[in-house]
């Protein structure tokens, strides 16, 4: 059901229906009403109706044959004879609102809606006539209480879904157009048209062209069609355009006061003061690089290669500089569960870890997740990952000491997110197992993640933070350690990692980043019980 309001609607389309729809008091057609009537006016009047319904009888008559004017002659006489006449104040609004008048509606609207409150017809008629002298906060509850009660009367989830839009809730919106239903042309094409955009907003660009494919089919001729056209046209373009190269360059310093991971002060284990003689803090430079292609991008799927090296020198030990070469190749797929995107995908990669130039570790690793995004505020994440480590160790190794393993991690990540992604706060669990060659190393760990971002007003500068708690239980008692009793303990280890980071972008793709990064690994053996502070100033260009 619409109505032509005297002003379009701030971000509707200038499209006005052929012709008016009224709105019936009942939920049946109003041909169904016109007969009703006219079998009152044929019929002697029974003791059950009054003088008041026959003026309304003959005024809802005047009314289909477009004598506006004279329904509101009989409707005014209606309510002289009995004033909380529903039907009466109702068909007034109705009159009223046909005759593009709807300042003047809303008062005996409200009278009827106060006389008959729980009627969805009367709700969605008042919402009406907020929404077109566009007074979007007081007709957005009316009409939300009428999809409610009665989603499937004429045009009301095209009002809504409209109003949701205007809001951002782009879900919302998908849901309010498929539930509602039209029959005028012009609301079937803009609900379609609508629907495009939502579906566009929330990443299914196919979902979206098709959408809109069909707004231009409802209505050939209309003069929405050449616009829709072209946002079609540009949607098909922006999806053959997009970009399938990524890159990332990073350049910074840093100072680390723990390099070697030297233990932390303990008088109980001889072999600590041994180790915190050696000197172990030091400046230094890092350089990272990663590029990522998208050999394969359809509406659905993507397919990447990718490679990532990231190197740091220390200044002060430059035999604990590292280097990293990681490549990987990944598919994701894009489908929606409902009106809710949805994202699966799988991941390979393999990784070599250097220190000081000799190898140090190499890791083949397999992931596979699921992205839900149930709603513009929260995304959901699964993930599994299995991952083989190779260390590079001396031939004369104890078995106990062996630190090749196969790690089994599962997780899940809740992300809660504000003003179109400037802010954010997350909350996520993992659990892993890492089946190691020596017992040893040998554990299984929970790890707990929480974090957020917070964009300042000024510069869009983004504070974020980060905290890592990862609990380790091994499961065999350290056949070495402590040193004083070997065979006595079984190591205990939780791993607090807090990251602090203010990132300000810059022209040009560049973002300048500070970093704190605080980790405290708390253990029952003395030699693993650690803290490491870092400082990192770092410059980074994005493509």
């Amino acid at each position: 059901m619409m109505m032509s309001p005297k002003r379009r609607p701030r971000g509707a389309l200038a499209v006005r229906p052929r012709q008016p729809v009224v709105l019936c008091m009942r939920p049946v057609r109003l041909l169904l009403i016109v007969a009703l009537v006219a079998s009152w006016l044929s019929a002697q009047a029974s003791a059950q109706n009054t003088e008041a319904d026959v003026y309304v009888a003959q005024a809802v008559l005047e009314y289909s044959e477009g004598k506006y004017d004279a329904a509101l002659a009989n409707l005014r006489k209606a309510l002289e004879t009995e004033p909380d006449h529903v039907e009466a104040l109702y068909f007034t609004g109705v009159v009223l609102m046909a005759k593009n008048d709807p300042a003047q509606a809303v008062p005996f609207l409200e009278k009827a809606r106060a006389r008959s409150r729980n009627d969805p017809t009367i709700a969605f008629q008042l919402g009406l006539a907020y929404f077109a002298q566009q007074q979007y906060d007081r007709a957005e509850p009316l009409l939300e209480e009428a999809l409610r009660s009665q989603p499937t009367l004429d045009g009301l989830g095209y009002y809504v879904g409209f109003l949701r839009y205007r809001k951002k809730d782009y879900r919302g919106a998908l849901d309010a157009f498929r539930a509602g239903r039209a029959s005028n042309p012009d609301l079937q094409q803009l609900t379609k048209f609508y629907s495009g955009l939502s579906l566009g907003v929330l990443g299914l660009p196919g979902q979206a062209a098709a959408e809109i494919d069909q707004a231009i089919r409802a209505a050939p001729a209309s003069a929405f069609t050449g616009p829709a056209e072209r946002l079609r046209d540009s949607m098909v373009a922006a999806r053959q355009g997009r970009r399938r190269l990524s890159a990332e360059l990073r350049l910074g310093f840093f100072y680390d006061d723990n390099v070697a991971v030297v233990p932390n002060a303990d008088d109980s284990e001889p072999l600590v003061a041994a180790l915190r003689r050696a000197k172990t803090r030091s400046t230094g430079e890092l350089f990272g690089l990663r590029a990522d292609y998208a050999w394969l991008k359809t509406d659905q799927w993507e397919a990447t290669i990718g490679y990532s090296f990231f190197t740091t020198y220390n200044n002060d030990l430059p035999s604990f500089n590292i280097m990293s070469h990681l490549a990987n190749v990944g598919l994701t797929y894009r489908t929606a569960v409902g009106n809710m995107p949805l994202l699966l995908g799988g991941q390979y990669a393999f990784d070599a870890l250097f220190l000081d130039q000799r190898w140090f570790v190499l890791r083949h690793t397999g992931s596979a997740f699921a992205s839900l995004v149930e709603s513009d505020r929260y995304l959901t994440q699964a993930f599994a990952r299995y991952q083989n480590k190779n260390f590079n160790q001396p031939i004369d190794t104890v078995r106990e000491e062996n630190r090749d393993a196969n790690n089994w991690m599962i997780g899940l990540t809740q992300l809660f997110r504000f003003s179109e992604d400037r802010h954010y706060v997350k909350l996520g669990y993992q659990f892993d197992w890492d089946d190691t060659v020596g017992q040893n190393y040998d554990y299984v760990g929970s790890r707990i993640l929480a974090g957020g971002q917070y964009t300042l007003p000024w510069l869009a500068i983004r504070l974020k933070y980060d905290l890592d708690v990862h609990l380790r239980n091994y499961q065999r008692k350290n056949s070495l350690l402590p040193s004083p009793a070997p065979g006595t303990l079984q190591r205990r280890d939780s791993e607090i990692t807090n990251i602090v980071r203010a990132e300000l972008p810059l022209p040009y793709s560049f973002t300048l980043a500070a970093e704190y990064q605080r980790t405290n690994n708390i253990s029952n053996i003395a030699v693993f019980d650690y803290t490491r502070n870092v400082y990192t100033l770092m410059l980074s260009w994005s493509y």
